[in-house]
């Protein structure tokens, strides 16, 4: 019966757990429509935005250009790494270690590479083994375009002042519920975009084409930072879901096979008390 009793206390725990897991996949559905929907709202003025900026830049004079399209030689690189607060989203952060740890050892692995965390996870495991700057964890708490744009500045002064030659963005786009894209985009300097369509035609520039490219310049980096964070925000959920979802099909496969293990066990247990009282009575009636 000890066996028996042990399988018993399996079930439970396994059914415990299924039902945490089936909770923790209905919060992230919720969470995951509210942060789908700002995504999917988002990406079309920040695509706007970005393809603007293109086509004026592009029409440039080359003595024109933007302190933050300063393409010097690299040394120090920044590398922004995107991940979230908590766990159980299956590998929603360690393919963005690993993506990280991959530019660090291998694509600048004779630079200075510092990292910038935006999210828990990558904080406690890149912090590690290389230098975190700055931890910026607290963003998901109240996820708004401001607290971006202050990333934001930070990351354009740290270029600008010569801290750090190159920053990278590292993070995961959001497809859908069940797939997420790992992205690595350089941040700053602004890669200059060969073959873009530039504007023509009898436009009038008030101010001038110059002053509204350095303009649209930092808000432009600042909607591309808020958009791979919101990317990010809403493949967690998306991840997370996914996750527990899977989770609680296992749990509910497992206590299924422990229930089966624990009728036959049961089963076997009657038969042998009923063979031991046929047994004993046949050893009376001797």
């Amino acid at each position: 019966m000890g066996n028996l009793k042990e399988i018993r206390n399996r079930i439970a725990s396994v059914s415990s757990t299924m039902q945490i897991t089936s909770a923790m996949k209905m919060v992230s559905a919720a969470k995951l429509k509210k942060a789908q929907d700002a995504i999917t709202a988002m990406r079309p003025y920040a695509d706007k935005l970005t393809e603007l900026l293109q086509h004026l830049s592009a029409s440039l004079d080359a003595d024109s250009g933007s302190k933050f399209a300063d393409d010097r030689e690299v040394n120090k690189v920044l590398v922004v790494a995107i991940t979230s607060n908590r766990g159980l989203c299956g590998a929603f952060n360690s393919n963005i270690i690993k993506q990280c740890l991959l530019l660090a050892d291998e694509t600048y692995s004779d630079k200075q590479v510092d990292f910038m965390a935006i999210g828990k996870k990558a904080n406690d495991i890149l912090g590690k083994k290389h230098t975190v700057i700055a931890n910026h964890s607290g963003i998901f708490d109240e996820l708004t375009f401001e607290n971006a744009a202050a990333i934001a500045e930070d990351l354009m002064e740290r270029f600008t002042t010569g801290e750090y030659d190159k920053i990278e963005l590292v993070y995961n786009k959001f497809k859908n519920a069940a797939t997420q894209i790992i992205m690595t985009e350089q941040f700053l300097p602004i890669v200059p975009v060969e073959g873009a369509e530039t504007v023509s035609g009898d436009y009038i520039f008030e101010p001038s084409k110059e002053e509204i490219v350095q303009q649209l310049i930092p808000k432009s980096l600042k909607t591309q930072l808020f958009k791979g964070i919101r990317d990010s925000f809403a493949s967690e959920h998306g991840a997370r879901m996914t996750a527990m979802h899977k989770a609680t099909d296992n749990a509910t496969e497992l206590r299924d096979q422990l229930k089966l293990t624990y009728n036959k066990a049961r089963q076997a247990a009657i038969t042998n008390e009923i063979l031991e009282i046929v047994g004993g009575a046949e050893a009376l009636n001797n």
